[in-house]
């Protein structure tokens, strides 16, 4: 019985790297996310992918991000560099919904 490796960061760079491909199309973040479900462990990885789609990146505790600055490892289609309007929050949380 082989146990798979918990690797957190090489499924953050993938989703940012999807995020980040799909530009500032929400449909198009929505199309990504739903086709990379099927290939990787969004249910392992969940706060992870929760770090990503509320802050950019993921988060140490006390919540600071761990990317060093690094722009490979961060993305700014997040909530937190959302406009700070209802519809564009909303639009958000429909795109983590999907």
């Amino acid at each position: 019985d082989e146990k798979e490796k918990f690797e957190p960061t090489v499924f953050r760079d993938t989703i940012v790297q999807g995020l980040n491909e799909a530009g500032n199309d929400l449909e198009a973040i929505a199309k990504f996310l739903d086709a990379a479900g099927s290939r990787l462990d969004y249910r392992r990885y969940a706060d992870t992918l929760f770090d990503i789609l509320v802050a950019g990146s993921m988060l140490a505790p006390g919540g600071t991000r761990i990317d060093d600055n690094d722009k490979t490892k961060m993305t700014s289609h997040c909530v937190f560099f959302a406009d700070e309007d209802h519809d564009a929050i909303r639009n958000y949380a429909q795109v983590s919904k999907g």
